[in-house]
């Protein structure tokens, strides 16, 4: 059986204080073979690395979360290409815009997501693209700074499928995760049954948006076999030819040796 790549994982997460170092000892023994972990802000970056240290099989993305971008400086930049330079980073972000808070205001928002595409572009990274409620902009502004020569992911899509045919369009990868196991979650079924297989890849989201039958509880990439079984389904396709292409992807996505 092929094994799981995790693409977007918040391992650094106080959920996983608890029990974090058993827990990530156990997912390679259980068929996660891979795993990126994702920086939000300074802090998690840091431990984000720390964790890449410590596992061989946890990677870095390293980057700052649209809600935490008031934290940045002019001097922020050099300290993101520094952090991106270290040798398990294998993307920038997560990135992006989400307009369901009321803070940081929109044009802060744009501001750093305009400056870090501009890092990654220097950096020769991939990004890891978070939008939410806010799907026009983010067009727009990858659109304008030409994300299509850098590439990456769209994490924890949740629009139309005609949103997706843009990104589609633009190159980009699309990560699906417990959401698609939901009852009510009708637009993100219909998205992924129009896309192309090989533009998907499998992400956990941890701690976050468990899928069924574990919704509501602390996630961890110990439950994607519901997510691939899910998508599955909706493609009409095996399980173990859902697995062989995702894992594929994962490695395009994030330009890694398999």
């Amino acid at each position: 059986m092929t094994a799981i790549f995790d693409t977007h994982a918040h391992y650094d997460d106080k959920a996983f204080d608890q029990d974090r170092e058993e827990l990530l000892e156990e997912l390679p023994k259980s068929g996660i073979a891979r795993v990126v972990n994702v920086g939000a802000d300074y802090a998690s970056c840091l431990r984000t690395l720390e964790l890449t240290e410590k596992y061989d099989y946890i990677y870095a993305a390293i980057g700052v979360h649209p809600g935490n971008t008031l934290e940045l400086e002019s001097r922020s930049c050099e300290w993101i290409a520094e952090m991106c330079s270290r040798k398990k980073c294998v993307a920038l972000g997560e990135i992006g815009l989400d307009y369901y808070w009321k803070e940081p205001e929109p044009e802060i928002q744009k501001k750093w997501f305009v400056r870090q595409l501009a890092l990654a572009r220097e950096c020769g990274l991939p990004v890891v693209i978070h939008s939410r409620d806010a799907a026009k902009d983010t067009v727009d502004i990858m659109t304008a700074e030409k994300a299509r020569e850098i590439g990456g992911v769209i994490h924890c899509f949740s629009y139309t499928k005609e949103t997706a045919r843009t990104f589609l369009d633009m190159g980009f990868y699309f990560g699906i995760g417990g959401v698609l196991t939901f009852n009510n979650a009708k637009k993100l079924k219909e998205a992924v049954e129009y896309l192309p297989l090989d533009r998907i890849v499998l992400e956990t989201d941890c701690p976050y948006l468990a899928p069924v039958p574990h919704r509501g509880k602390r996630n961890n990439s110990l439950y994607l076999p519901h997510v691939v079984s899910a998508l599955a389904q909706i493609k009409g396709l095996e399980e173990e030819e859902v697995r062989e292409t995702v894992w594929e992807n994962s490695l395009r996505l994030y330009r890694m040796e398999g």
